[in-house]
């Protein structure tokens, strides 16, 4: 555990006050489009080479300020909808500041190449490229989802939540499959042809924006699940789930228990500061009793005082939760040191919960089954989609008429 403390001091969880901007970004993306329109003006073609230089450079400094803003925002807040987007699109972005570089590179060597279509071309075709190339990760992303399904098919029963994983795996290699065909085998009119392209273009785009989410949330899950509070925690919150009808914890509950001693037992070695535990989870209508005071009751068990149990049994799903825990632990004084945990799939949707009510809690992962851990991340996924909606849109329907745009600019 000192050792994954130390690994991860780099990337401490909020040590910033302040969230990251990129209107510097902004600014420089205005500059440029005027920049290119005057020089489009004056002789495209005498200065072919340096619009080009301009792109490459203003995609290599996207990439730049996106990996920062990203590094910043895990500073500042690592359970949010801006951590995967600054993650994915400075991926994307890469890749096409690679195939801008190779651009410039030739058209420097060759100055009499018809560099307009090209670039068009490089740039309507950016989306594309970038899914043909990460292919070989999405399909054994794909066979490993596909895999750990039919384990967790074998092992947990033939239910529909269990085939997440083999239908999200069929529709990544299926999309990527349909681009490719529909790319490379077409033929017509200029207008069919340019109608099929922008067919294309938005099927990749809308391709693209999923991919970078996945890539994106992938990436989150795996480094808050991994993550390692500091050891100056005031309250640890243990969510619960399901609990056996005898009224003992499930094997998932008990690993969620077990890593929160684990953590206070490491502190108080390390700092001498105890924590209180505070067990939330409400009585469900097939529970003799709560989650809360089944936690408890292992607690005690595992040598946990009374007084250093705060029982939080209202609560019937992880927003309330974090909603209810804040109000027990001395009304949700921002000075308190909170910590939460969960099984390793859920700890990034549980900080954005706990976010949401204004409560900087530190998420820790317990482990769970190896098969069980991609589908249940999937559905994860699909929960955090709903979060931050009209961002979401705003970045998708932009992402779309870009290349709508360029489309169509290509054909002209």
């Amino acid at each position: 555990m000192i050792r994954e403390y130390q690994a991860v001091k780099m990337l401490r969880f909020d040590t910033r006050d302040k969230k990251p901007k990129l209107y510097a970004l902004l600014a420089e993306a205005v500059a440029v489009v005027v920049l290119l329109a005057v020089l489009v003006l004056k002789d495209a073609d005498r200065y072919a080479a340096a619009i080009s230089v301009i792109l490459t450079l203003f995609f290599f400094s996207a990439v730049v300020q996106l990996f920062i803003a990203f590094v910043r925002q895990v500073q500042y807040n690592p359970y949010s909808y801006n951590t995967i987007f600054y993650l994915g699109f400075a991926l994307f972005f890469l890749s096409v500041t690679i195939l801008l570089l190779i651009f410039t590179t030739r058209i420097m060597r060759q100055p009499e190449i018809n560099w307009h279509v090209e670039l068009f071309s490089l740039l309507t075709g950016s989306a594309k490229l970038f899914i043909l190339l990460t292919f070989p990760f999405i399909l054994v992303f794909s066979i490993g989802l596909c895999i750990s399904n039919i384990s967790l098919l074998r092992h947990e029963g033939r239910k529909m939540k269990n085939l997440l994983g083999i239908l999200l795996s069929f529709l990544l290699v299926g999309g990527q499959l349909l681009i490719f065909f529909s790319d490379y085998y077409y033929s017509g009119s200029r207008w069919q042809v340019m109608i099929h392209d922008l067919i294309v273009n938005i099927f990749a785009a809308v391709y693209l924006y999923f991919e970078c989410m996945i890539l994106g949330v992938m990436t989150a899950d795996a480094m808050t699940a991994r993550y390692e509070p500091e050891p100056n925690k005031d309250y640890i919150i243990i969510l619960g789930c399901m609990i056996r009808k005898d009224g003992t914890p499930t094997p998932l509950l008990k690993s969620r228990i077990d890593r929160a001693l684990d953590f206070a037992e490491k502190q108080q070695q390390m700092t001498g500061k105890e924590a209180v535990f505070v067990t939330s989870g409400g009585k469900g209508s097939d529970e003799n009793i709560s989650e809360s005071a089944c936690m408890k009751r292992y607690l005690m068990e595992k040598g946990i005082p009374k007084d250093r149990i705060i029982e939080e049994d209202k609560s019937r799903n992880t927003f309330e939760n974090m909603t209810f825990s804040k109000e027990l632990i001395n009304g949700g004084d921002p000075g308190v040191k909170v910590a939460f945990s969960t099984t390793n799939y859920h700890v990034f949707r549980s900080g954005i919960y706990a976010r949401r009510v204004k409560m900087r809690a530190v998420g820790m992962g317990a482990p769970t089954k190896w098969y069980y851990w991609p589908n249940a991340a999937i559905r994860e996924f699909m929960g955090i989609l709903k979060y931050h909606r009209l961002k979401q849109i705003l970045i998708f329907s932009g992402l779309v008429l870009a290349y709508v745009f360029l489309t169509i600019m290509y054909y002209q």
